[in-house]
């Protein structure tokens, strides 16, 4: 079982940036991605980026290539997402996931509780 802690949500003007932070303490070796989703009200949770930790490739949605940004932290079991240039439709909660698809919310293995993002106009 691996365990995800979320923090570094808030909110934010548009235009402006933030950066979240997901942490897996029982991080194994066998660890081979870590990624964010998000989900607004009335929505259905959606994949925004995912680091590939073997191959050190990262890969994101559409709606955020460009603007958002996933790294590894130094501490292999963190991973960062940083956002820039937001938009109010960026407002969600945003959830660090692991392992399973990766890149489909109906096959993550390991979901952290989410951390909220707003984003004013």
């Amino acid at each position: 079982q691996v365990q995800l802690v979320e923090s570094g949500g808030g909110s934010v003007q548009a235009g402006g940036s933030l950066t979240l932070s997901c942490a897996a303490p029982e991080y194994t070796s066998s660890t081979y991605c870590m990624g964010w989703f998000r989900q607004a009200p009335g929505k259905e949770r959606e994949w925004v980026a995912t680091f590939f930790i073997g191959g050190g490739d990262a890969y994101y949605a559409n709606a955020v290539k460009g603007r958002f940004t996933i790294s590894q932290g130094a501490a292999k079991n963190t991973v960062y997402l940083q956002m820039h240039s937001l938009k109010p439709e960026d407002t969600a909660k945003y959830y660090c996931a692991a392992d399973g698809g990766c890149t489909d919310a109906q096959l993550i293995d390991y979901w952290g509780q989410g951390t909220q993002v707003t984003v004013s106009s």
